[in-house]
């Protein structure tokens, strides 16, 4: 638990007085008591002010920042400054800035414009970390450490040509491995010397963003940059980690963000951190998806809400104001799903630039009378009131959807069968099914242990790595239940195809072989016809996307095409294996179709619902020490009645005791201990 010093939901978020004057400041700590902010993020983009040039170093501003906040009751999660390295810097090393996909040598300017592989940026990044851990290693308003700042964006230069090659070198030893694993005598690709070996971009195998001519090439400089990244990253932890080995590091993650492997990054990580930004729009489920998969990427472990708006963000193409009640409604929604803190981005807007129009807690007005400022203050005086109730309490869930990020960089890279397919889009259909249902679910990784889950769901395992297929073999025959779908067991790691038909080494689990992949265009169909009513199911569904003409190979079939050449063939089937159960959806379904299928996988399980709730109630629970903290979040923009049944709780925010038909008003949370 990482709130020991500061034993409550942390509350706060990015402040960056450098661009504000004393009288400003005197301002922010009143305001900032009143809204009950207690912890703020300082220093992120700072390098330039404390490093003027090679050799100076100026604290000062920042030793006088950390010693006012303290005093003014708030602690401090301290950034390294290295998200943005400083002018002279990029004058003086050319080598610190990026070359894009397009082959063109960036100039100074914007941020994330480091190469992970300059000398020069890594060894001042270092220096930095070191020297700010060594001072403030003693300082009792430090919290947390908060390296860098939303790491991403891949480089191509020289240097990481170079370090490319170091890395296959570590990876496959020889060139005639790698040849093999990148199958180079497709177009007459072989390599006899590393130094023949470029970075895949639009100068060499890639065009158009995903599209490659070798998929191995490109699945491989993926894993690359996310590990050169990450290598930068570990650079500053370990610096950090010698002057400050009890105070936990992290830094903040972006949810879904595709071009960093976050279950190899989580190993670094004290704690995960992570940025929530949904649209006016986003699915709810969508969220809540992402949540668990952060709490899933250290085994279930909270994690930190660093950063959300409290009203409307800058970026998106509609920057909506987050109606009254949602801000509150999310924040809690956070908590709901393994967060410890509520922070956001940021505290007082900025008067320039492009984050101008990014909503803070204070606003351009600079006064407390606003809407958003209330409504903080609102969240602020409930979060004091929780203290430390909910600290450290973790799901149970016993339904797991896998999530792999290589898996996701080899679907989209695959060259077909379909521009539609999204692997975010068909594991997100499998969770809102889950959701929907009010069923509690894991995201893991697939290096997780399984079984501590009688569900684990697979969308779109297109990529089977080493010894993946016998884990899931001993799952199932240990008495688990598989669930996999259309476009699986294609490839191995390196992305060849595993010969002797697809499902690849899953064919024996499943039962089945797929002879042929369809793909329909965006307005056609086929149908799931139920070959006898199943628990939820019967009759017919709609399907698409994909569709994998199949033959059961011992699986039993549940259902079939309804239309086209492959009518009557299997599109869903089960196959017993040891104790346990593997099925196979051979197409992507509407959600009619995967409520029902989930819910009788689920019953047969005995796996209940949190609560049987209205449409737009969220329900998920966190439990510690043998105490359960049910939450029950309103999406919707009216009152809604829930029934507890013959639950006997007491609701955290208000003391009293409540069970029976409750009303969750709308946009709000009841948060119910039960023991």
């Amino acid at each position: 638990m990482i709130n020991n010093k500061l034993p409550k939901i942390w509350y706060g978020g990015d402040y960056n007085p450098e661009q504000w004057d004393p009288e400003t400041w005197k301002e922010d700590e009143r305001m900032f008591k009143l809204a009950g902010i207690d912890v703020a993020t300082i220093n992120v983009f700072s390098w330039a002010m404390l490093q003027p040039d090679e050799v100076t170093y100026d604290f000062s501003a920042l030793d006088a920042t950390m010693d006012r906040l303290y005093k003014s009751g708030v602690y401090v999660c301290l950034a390294t400054s290295t998200a943005a390295h400083p002018a002279w810097m990029a004058k003086k090393y050319p080598d610190v800035t990026r070359v894009d996909a397009q082959g063109r040598k960036r100039r100074f300017g914007g941020r994330h414009n480091s190469c992970p592989n300059s000398p020069t940026y890594r060894k001042y990044a270092a220096l930095m970390a070191g020297k700010l851990a060594e001072r403030y290693k003693d300082h009792p308003g430090l919290l947390v450490w908060h390296v860098s700042n939303e790491y991403g964006g891949y480089c191509y230069c020289d240097n990481c040509a170079k370090a490319f090659r170091v890395w296959l070198k570590e990876r496959y030893g020889t060139m005639d491995r790698l040849n093999h694993a990148w199958n180079t005598r497709f177009w007459g690709h072989t390599f006899y010397d590393w130094d023949e070996v470029v970075p895949p971009n639009e100068l060499s195998e890639e065009w158009d963003g995903n599209r490659t001519n070798f998929q191995g090439i490109s699945l491989d400089y993926r894993r690359f940059q996310s590990d050169s990244l990450l290598d930068a990253y570990k650079l500053e932890y370990e610096e950090i980690k010698k002057y400050t080995p009890d105070i936990p590091v992290t830094t903040n993650m972006m949810g879904l963000y595709p071009e960093l492997d976050y279950f190899k990054w989580a190993e670094y990580l004290d704690v995960i951190s992570w940025d929530n930004y949904p649209a006016l729009d986003t699915p709810v489920s969508y969220t809540a998806m992402t949540h668990d998969l952060m709490r899933g990427l250290k085994s279930g472990q909270p994690f930190m809400l660093m950063e959300q708006t409290p009203s409307q963000q800058n970026w998106q193409a509609y920057n909506s104001l987050k109606r009254p009640g949602v801000m509150r409604l999310w924040s809690y929604q956070a908590v709901a799903h393994g967060a410890d803190t509520v922070m956001f981005f940021q505290l007082r807007r900025s008067i320039g630039a492009c984050e101008k129009y990014h909503g803070a807690v204070i606003e351009h007005v600079g006064h407390e009378h606003t809407r958003v400022f209330r409504e903080c203050a609102e969240l602020g005086q409930e979060l004091h009131v929780l203290s430390d109730k909910l600290l450290n309490a973790r799901a149970h869930a016993k339904v797991a959807i896998l999530f792999d990020w290589e898996n996701r960089w080899a679907v989209g890279l695959s060259s077909g069968p379909s521009v539609a397919l999204d692997y975010v889009k068909e594991v997100h259909k499998y969770y809102d099914a889950l959701f929907e249902m009010n069923i509690e679910v894991d995201m893991a990784g697939v290096n997780e242990d399984l079984s501590k889950y009688d569900i684990v769901i697979a969308p779109v395992m297109y990529m089977v790595k080493e010894d993946f297929a016998e884990k899931i073999e001993d799952y199932v025959a240990a008495g688990g239940t598989f669930v996999t779908t259309f476009f699986s067991g294609i490839v191995n790691e390196n992305d060849l195809v595993t010969l002797g038909g697809y499902p690849g080494e899953l064919r024996p689990l499943l039962g089945i072989w797929a002879e042929e992949i369809d793909a329909l265009f965006q307005d056609q169909h086929n149908q799931i016809v139920m070959k006898q009513t199943w628990g939820e199911l019967q009759g017919e569904y709609e399907c698409g996307l994909l569709c994998d003409l199949i033959h059961s190979e011992g699986a039993k079939v549940l259902a079939e095409y309804g239309s086209d050449f492959y009518q009557g063939m299997p599109v869903l089937t089960v196959n017993k294996y040891g104790k346990g159960k593997a099925y196979y959806v051979a197409s992507s379904p509407e959600a009619a179709f995967l409520k029902g299928f989930l819910a009788n996988l689920c019953a047969e399980k005995g796996i209940e619902p949190l609560l049987n709730a209205p449409a737009g109630i969220e329900t998920t629970r966190r439990v510690n020490d043998g105490v359960s903290y049910l939450f029950l979040l309103n999406h919707n923009a009216s009152d809604v009645e829930v029934d507890l049944g013959n639950k006997e709780t007491v609701d955290l925010l208000t003391t009293e005791s409540v069970s029976g038909r409750i009303v969750v008003p709308g946009r709000g949370v009841r948060i119910l201990e039960q023991r």
